[in-house]
Order: C-alpha cells, then sequence, then structure tokens
C-alpha cells in the first residue's frame, strides 16, 4: 500500500487560509460550525459583528457555502463572543445568499455539539446553554442520558402575527392567500393545498420555483417593519403547509428560503411563526405540543410556553424541539489564486 504519510504531513503554503469546521445535520438539514481559523469580528452587539462580516469576510461565506466546498442548501455558523452578560456566546447564521436574523435547526445543531464534545459542561438529566443571535437572545437545553444527548429544545424570541388570511397576486399562480408571522424571521405562510402539485422531494425544483414566486411578490408590494429591530425587515421564505404523511404528526411544513434553499427540517424559526398563527386562530393552547414534519420526514416539537408583547403586537414565546447527529470535522484551505475556490453555483 502507498503510504500516505507525506499526505497527512503536508501542510498549505502560509498565505493560504485555513478553516476548521466540524459539519452536523438536525433533521436532515446541514450545519457546518466554524470552529478556528475565522478572523475576530468587531462590534460590541451581534448585529454589528454581523455588519463587520458581511463587509469584511463574506468571501469565507462564499467560500464554505458555496461549491465546491458546500452547496446551494449549506447552512453554516459563525460563533462569536457574546453580546449580553447573560450568554455563553454569540452566533452569527449564514447560507448561500448572505445572513439570516435566527436558525432553530442550528440552535438545535450547535446545543447538540457543544455539550456533546465538552465544549459546555455536561450535566445530566439537562443542559443548559445561552447564546445571542441576531434576532436576539436564545436559552436552549440539551437532553442527556447516560452521557449522550439525545435531543435539544430551545426558548425561541417573541413570535407574532403580522397578518392573517392576507391575499396576494403571483404571476403564473394567480391570488394565493397567505399569513405573515415573525418566528426569529419573517415567513410568508401558505397552504399546500392551493397547488396542484405534491410537495415531495421529488417535486424540489417546482417548490423552490413556486416558493421563490411569492417571496418576490410579497417582497414587492409589502413593507415589512419588525417593532424593534430594522434589520429584520425582510421576508425570508415561503412556508407551505400540509396534512402530514406520519398520522401522529400535527402536519408538513415545507420552507423555501434565502434564495432558493429548501430546509430539510421542519424549520425551528418557521415552526415558531406558526405557532404564533396557530395560538392567534386558537388552534393551539398555551403549552399544547405539536409535531410538524419537514418534507423528509424528519420532525420538530412546538409549543407555546408564555404569551407576551413586542412593540404593538401580541407575540408569543415558542419552545422547540428536535435531534441533530455530529458527521464530521473539516479542515478547509482557501488559495487566494483558486478563482473557483473561492465559491459558486452550478444548480
Amino acid at each position: 500500500m502507498t503510504n500516505v504519510s507525506k499526505i497527512l504531513e503536508w501542510r498549505p503554503p502560509a498565505d493560504w487560509l485555513e478553516i476548521k469546521t466540524i459539519d452536523v445535520h438536525t433533521g436532515g438539514e446541514p450545519l457546518r460550525i466554524i470552529i478556528d481559523g475565522y478572523p475576530l469580528l468587531s462590534g460590541e452587539t451581534i448585529l454589528e459583528k454581523r455588519q463587520c462580516a458581511k463587509e469584511n469576510f463574506d468571501y469565507i461565506r462564499k467560500a464554505l457555502m458555496l461549491e465546491p466546498r458546500g452547496h446551494a442548501d449549506m447552512y453554516g455558523a459563525i460563533i462569536t463572543e457574546p453580546e449580553t452578560n447573560e450568554a455563553d456566546f454569540g452566533v452569527i447564521f449564514m447560507h448561500n445568499d448572505g445572513y439570516s436574523t435566527g436558525c432553530g435547526h442550528a440552535v438545535i445543531g450547535i446545543t447538540k455539539t457543544f455539550v456533546e464534545t465538552g465544549l459546555v459542561k455536561k450535566d445530566e438529566p439537562e443542559t443548559r446553554i445561552r447564546m445571542d443571535v441576531p434576532s436576539g437572545h436564545i436559552t436552549s437545553f440539551a437532553q442527556v442520558e447516560d452521557g449522550n444527548v439525545i435531543s435539544a429544545r430551545f426558548i425561541n424570541v417573541p413570535s407574532f402575527v403580522e397578518l392573517l388570511d392576507a391575499q396576494i397576486e403571483v404571476t403564473n399562480h394567480g391570488k394565493i392567500k397567505y399569513d405573515l408571522a415573525f418566528g426569529g424571521a419573517y415567513y410568508a405562510i401558505v397552504n399546500a393545498d392551493s397547488f396542484d402539485l405534491e410537495f415531495e422531494p421529488e417535486n424540489v425544483n417546482e417548490i423552490i420555483d413556486i416558493g421563490m414566486d411569492i417571496k418576490r411578490s410579497i417582497m414587492n408590494k409589502i413593507n415589512i417593519i419588525h417593532p424593534t429591530e430594522p434589520e429584520m425587515n425582510f421576508l425570508y421564505g415561503t412556508i407551505f403547509t400540509s396534512k402530514s404523511k406520519n398520522k401522529s404528526n400535527h402536519s408538513r411544513n415545507v420552507c423555501v428560503f434565502a434564495n432558493g434553499e429548501v430546509d430539510r427540517s421542519p424549520t425551528g424559526t418557521g415552526v415558531s411563526a406558526r405557532a404564533a398563527v396557530h395560538y392567534a386562530r386558537e388552534e393551539i393552547k398555551l403549552g399544547e405540543a405539536v409535531t410538524i414534519e419537514s418534507i423528509i420526514g424528519s420532525t420538530f416539537t412546538v409549543s407555546v410556553i408564555e404569551e407576551t408583547k413586542i412593540g404593538q403586537y401580541n407575540a408569543v414565546i415558542p419552545q422547540v424541539l428536535g435531534t441533530a447527529n455530529i458527521i464530521g470535522k473539516n479542515t478547509f484551505w482557501i488559495d487566494p489564486l483558486d478563482a473557483k475556490g473561492q465559491g459558486f453555483l452550478l444548480r
């Protein structure tokens, strides 16, 4: 057998950037957590740090999220110093089109990873983690049995309904009825029965097209204004709801977000927005848990644990429960002379 020790010992030139990550999936949705090599971000708040990342280091996002190291549906997290004294750390979320305000699947994945690897001291039966994210402060809990993290739950930011039963004219689809709600990011929530299409993996390209058509139509017509934070003033995605395939689940959630990404998980911020809608319609009660499945059948369980206010809105505090798995550790090198290695998409 060829001796591979020289390959293992090889080191790139000094001008190449080295980034180390741990890769995780939450219900099938990928998460690439940067653990070493990312430059120090300036700014006092998470939003200021995120702006610094946008303005100065977006080439790293592109290199790690896009091809050839990533793909059109890759998702990532940058770990930072916390903004508040209560938090253990801060998180900036990123994807194929930039940076998001909140991400439930990433919170679950980070909680699993940090507790499982010992970065956070493991306590049974539950380990608490507190993190600052662009949409606010998140508390998460890892459920630990016999030293293993079996699931994670998090208490989300105040979630609320902006519009119920609104209508929008969408090119090629006519008038579409939707709800607009915030669960850490804004979503247009649409009943999948409005379309002559099975919302299954084999139809993912058609689902993306419809989801982006709806998103663009609403963005062109509706001026979204978050009650406290202008950085949140944009529509993040379209959620299609339908009957669940598994009769023991409440319903199905198919989310198209960012630049046509499809969430393999049920979407943590998405089910939080849905919980706000169901609660406003009195379809779920305080403390009632419902399990929502994704396009591939993975599940999150969401409940409303508290009523609150945010600005002029009646809001709720959702809790989301799910599972994640660690799948690998990577060392990536970015050669400044490698043009294609800076990131591209071929869909």
